[in-house]
């Protein structure tokens, strides 16, 4: 077993937690079992769900045995943590489809087998569907003082403001009845998640406490944060990045992080990569070197897409993001790669017939301000269609000029890209 504690103290992955020394007196011995839990209140997880999936793997990759929980019944209420106002709740058909989505993306990054250190998936549903509202009061509920439960900031903030109703305010009563449950079941003795759940991780250290006199652990994750001030895992307009491909195309999740701004890369390495600790210095030593050239970046892009959509879809994502700058070719990509490196960039419909003219399209995607300066940029050799150098101010693309029959990738310079789409009614 390696001292996994060490390595998330390297990687700034250590934020909170109930007692350090003890904590790894224990998983030197170990191994132990940990749980960390994911809500299905959307239709995927994102990249901030990724940092606690990943510090999953890591434990089990340090020789413990990791437990997957999807929130079954959780997720029918939603964690008042961090929200301003009361959540939308959710049909319990919808939340039961999530459920099993999410269930497979956690499966992909975590070993099942069956040796001492196979990781388990469990649904708090289990055993929260067939509990009475008797039961839980008696058997949970009396161990939780409502002063205490009164004093927590996310009570305190809600109550001065929007209020909260006792559905929430109750949610921790439910996480910390899974910590007891998973104690129980499986002898888990250590929950991780992030730095905003730290109350609700101590409360269910504290329920092991009162109900089995027993010994347990909470351990959080600092919530990342970006150099320039906006929040990790969202784009420019606070989309969000999400780990399904249909909502989020490995195009767009591979440009994410080569886009990543160099005060961040390091920070984005540590939490993110699996490379040792050698090799992840040397990468950012030579990304400090030759800061254009964006070394770290692309090795980082490349890993985490890999991880998290399979080495195929990494390939064609790196070949798109190639060709749209003009150092592959355009016509080797499949459909609904261009599509989705379309789908990222200022782009302009236009319908069947005939195409307008390069000056035009140019304006209309964005790429310059006016015909002007679309003729000013064809004339000074800076304007390309589907990477090939546009000659004359009045150039026309034709219908053979369409990729897959109905896309134009425009360029201008070497950084700037547009895309073009023929949209049939």
């Amino acid at each position: 077993m390696t001292d996994i504690l060490d390595d998330l103290a390297w990687r700034d992955l250590i934020a909170q937690s109930t007692d350090l020394s003890e904590l790894r007196a224990l998983l030197a011995a170990g191994p132990v079992t940990l749980y960390c839990g994911f809500d299905p209140t959307a239709p995927s997880l994102h990249l901030g769900n990724l940092i606690q999936i990943l510090t999953l793997r890591r434990f089990q990759q340090a020789g413990h045995r990791p437990i997957g929980l999807v929130g079954g019944a959780t997720g029918l209420i939603g964690d008042p943590s961090g929200k301003s106002a009361e959540r939308v709740l959710n049909t319990e058909e919808t939340v039961a489809g999530w459920v099993e989505r999410i269930r497979g993306q956690i499966s992909r990054f975590l070993d099942f087998d069956e040796g001492p250190t196979g990781a388990t998936m469990v649904s708090n549903l289990d055993w929260t569907g067939p509990m009475s509202v008797i039961e839980f009061l008696r058997d949970v509920g009396k161990h939780f003082p409502v002063n205490r439960m009164l004093a927590r900031e996310t009570v305190k903030a809600r109550l001065e403001s929007s209020g909260m109703s006792y559905t929430e305010f109750s949610y921790v009563l439910l996480q910390s009845m899974d910590y007891l449950e998973l104690y129980r079941r499986h002898g888990c003795v250590l929950q991780t998640g992030g730095s905003d759940q730290w109350g609700n991780l101590t409360a269910g250290v504290d329920l092991i406490r009162r109900v089995e006199g027993g010994t347990a652990h909470a351990l959080t994750t600092p919530l990342l944060t970006k150099a320039d001030g906006s929040k990790f895992g969202k784009t420019a307009g606070g989309e969000t990045y999400w780990l399904d491909p249909e909502l989020t195309s490995p195009f767009a999740f591979y440009q994410f992080w080569i886009n990543a701004d160099d005060r961040d890369i390091e920070n984005y390495f540590k939490v993110f990569s699996f490379r040792p600790r050698e090799e992840i210095e040397q990468l950012l030593k030579d990304g400090a070197e030759r800061p254009a050239a964006r070394i770290p970046q692309r090795a980082l892009a490349e890993e985490v897409t890999t991880l998290v959509h399979g080495a195929e879809e990494t390939a064609a994502a790196i070949a798109a993001s190639k060709a749209l700058f003009g150092q592959g070719e355009l016509g080797e990509l499949d459909e609904r790669t261009l599509a989705a490196a379309l789908s990222e960039v200022p782009r302009t419909e236009v319908a069947p017939g005939e195409l307008p003219p390069v000056a035009d399209l140019l304006t209309a995607s964005g790429l310059c301000k006016s015909k002007s300066e679309a003729r000013r940029a064809i004339a000074q050799g800076g304007a390309y269609v589907n990477n090939a150098k546009v000659e004359s101010g009045d150039a026309v693309p034709s219908a053979g000029d369409l990729l897959h029959g109905r896309f134009l990738v425009l360029r201008r310079g070497k950084r700037n890209i547009g895309g073009v789409e023929v949209v049939r009614s």
